[in-house]
């Protein structure tokens, strides 16, 4: 949804003139919440002012909580504000063609954050970006994942990372996209028992491609992976400075057999690569049900079709006879998402009633589709008919999807939403990226439960299902006069954490910064007050849920949805511009520019940009100048 027309001149003055002469990236992992410290310092090496940029992807997950960006000694600071306080500043900025532009876009599990100034002959800019996020475990593990690209040969570059684990580090990994022999020389890892250290810091040698040509080997992901050490018990409580973390993931327990039906969306829409991309996930996926599981499949376009009009056992049989089915289906025709979540909702109902499934198991209905139709009256007819008793999940396939409306209508019913990226690997998103996630249930109905009048805040402390390799995390502040901390769960586990001890274990730690566990709890309860407001019946429910994370936003300084960062400029300069956190369901979300800026709010999704952009390549143009076209939505 960006487009934009840089002639090569222009290019080459850019490349060649400013110099990255130092890249840091600092991070802290303490029990699972991030701290990152991102640092550029660059220089210009010719006789004339030219523009710098600093550039960053960073985690979807993360919340960015400072920018800073330092020209000749003076420091020119970003500050947060409420989002349409800074929106109003920038739109009257824009009006006076002051600004340069919003700062957002995202990517598959990335946003990037933008920004440029224009530097003086010889001086030189530092820019500082900081950014935290709860780490999340899937499959049984956690990941801290970097992007590298610095786009030129950078003579300091490292990526320093710590982490500090109590409950005791179990395994601990690196993986990159772009490591060569030369490169692996340059990575140094050090652990023990609860602390690891990772360090990569390659000299311009180990960066170059070749001797011969000053070109980088880095570009594309370092990533690191750990768990934690853990046993079947009511989980590990973290305490410092009055907030309490505790997190809640017991493992080799029994999996509960599951009643799942597929919903397939067979449109016209779906044609190509992504009806073969799904017929390739649900092959896989029908060989990965138990024999215990029961299961059946149901596609739709204009018309629902059952391949069975009652749920079978996953036997060989029945699988093999699924999957004859599924090699067979073909995208055409319309799309009735309703009834065919409606079938899906009277087939669990009559398995019930058949007494065909097991007494403990877990029903649960798994949507595919690229594409809605008469929002409102769907949530309202899938939440009447599935009423609590079922789990959906909604899976989108591609960018035109409304993910607003599969997000609602997941979470209206105990699931989640995701968003299927059209990509060569869109098979493996579904099958490992979400199927495998869900595939193990081990607990349903978790509630976890603390001393009365113990606790004076406290995030999310029941779940509907929770699933092996996965982790449940509460949070929340605790009574100063407490001693002794009593959790339980309301199933087989019972505990009690010393507070004065648990305290102790994070004094005079290197790795500590601040009041982590205050934060951490900040930044769940931001998150899940967001997606409460989604799922609120009512207005002024929504409201009080959307002001309350707005504060808690304000008061931490995240750059959350409510949010924007307002960044500034030296005077002489276009003087502002914000830094958001891109939704989820946007279609264009990208936006930056530089001299001229043409918004498009045109509703036909990206069409308006291009031509737009047609238009605007009519004019003439120096080769100093980039147009950007945005389409707002």
């Amino acid at each position: 949804a960006l487009l934009f027309w840089w002639p090569q001149a222009a290019r080459r003055i850019a490349t060649n003139a400013i110099e990255i002469y130092s890249l840091h990236v600092e991070s802290t992992v303490t029990s699972r919440f991030a701290h990152t410290v991102i640092t550029s310092r660059l220089v210009n090496k010719v006789n004339e002012s030219q523009e710098a940029v600093f550039e960053v992807e960073l985690p979807k997950t993360a919340f960015i909580t400072n920018f800073s960006m330092s020209i000749d000694g003076e420091t020119y600071p970003g500050t947060i504000k409420e989002k349409a306080s800074a929106q109003e500043q920038y739109d009257i900025a824009v009006s006076h063609g002051q600004s340069a532009g919003l700062v957002k876009t995202t990517g598959r599990k990335l946003e990037q954050f933008h920004v440029s100034v224009n530097v003086a002959s010889d001086s030189k800019v530092t820019f500082e970006l900081i950014y935290e996020e709860l780490l999340k475990r899937q499959l049984g593990r956690y990941e801290l994942l970097f992007k590298v690209r610095p786009k030129q040969l950078v003579k300091h570059f490292q990526i320093d990372v710590h982490i500090f684990e109590p409950q005791g580090i179990n395994f601990l990994e690196t993986d990159s996209t772009f490591m060569t022999n030369e490169l692996t020389e340059a990575l140094t890892k050090v652990q023990n028992e609860t602390k690891a250290h990772i360090l990569f810091k390659p000299t311009i040698v180990q960066q170059k491609k070749s001797p011969e040509l000053e070109e980088t080997l880095l570009d594309g992901d370092f990533i690191i992976r750990y768990d934690v050490k853990r046993s079947v018990s009511a989980g590990d409580i973290q305490i410092v400075n009055g907030y309490f973390v505790h997190y809640f993931a017991p493992s080799e327990m029994p999996t509960f057999p599951k009643n799942v039906i597929f919903v397939v969306d067979q449109s016209g829409s779906m044609s190509g690569r992504k009806i073969e991309q799904t017929r390739d996930a649900l092959l896989k996926i029908l060989e990965d049900l138990r024999p215990e599981d029961h299961f059946s499949l149901i596609t739709f376009n204009s018309l629902v079709t059952e391949w069975k009009n009652t749920l079978l056992q996953a036997t060989g049989q029945n699988v093999e006879s699924a999957k004859r089915y599924v090699k067979t289906v073909m995208a055409r025709g319309g799309t009735d998402i309703n009834n065919a979540l409606l079938t899906a909702a009277n087939t669990l109902d009559k398995a019930n009633y058949a007494e065909i499934l097991q007494a403990h198991s877990i029903s649960m209905i798994i949507l595919l589709t690229d594409g809605v139709q008469d929002v409102e009256i769907i949530q309202q007819n899938i939440q009447k008919a599935i009423k609590g008793k079922y789990v959906l999940y909604c899976l989108g396939f591609g960018f035109d999807v409304s993910y607003k409306f599969l997000e609602k209508m997941a979470l209206d019913n105990g699931g989640i939403a995701r968003r299927i990226y059209e990509d060569s690997d869109s098979d493996l998103q579904l099958q490992v990226g979400f199927y495998q996630e869900v595939a193990t249930p081990i607990l349903k109905d978790i509630e976890i439960q603390y001393a009365e009048n113990s606790i004076l805040e406290l995030t999310q402390n029941s779940f509907k299902l929770f699933f092996d390799g996965s982790e449940i995390v509460v949070a929340g502040r605790i009574d100063n006069e407490l001693d002794v901390l009593p959790h339980t769960s309301n199933l087989i586990f019972k505990e009690e954490a010393n507070v004065r001890e648990k305290e102790k274990v994070f004094q005079h730690q290197k790795y500590i910064f601040g009041n982590f566990i205050e934060r951490l709890w900040a930044y769940l309860t931001i998150q899940q007050l967001l997606e409460k407001s989604i799922s609120a019946q009512e207005e002024q429910q929504k409201n009080l849920q959307v002001a309350r994370a707005l504060e808690l936003s304000m008061k931490y300084s995240f750059v959350t949805p409510l949010t924007s960062m307002v960044v500034t400029k030296p005077d002489d300069q276009q003087k502002l511009q914000l830094a958001n956190k891109p939704a989820e369901s946007g279609w264009c979300t990208s936006v930056t520019s530089t001299l001229i800026l043409i918004q498009s709010k045109s509703p036909q999704h990206c069409m308006s940009c291009i031509w737009l952009y047609c238009a605007a390549a009519m004019w003439p143009l120096s080769p100093s100048i980039t147009i950007a076209l945005v389409h707002l939505v």
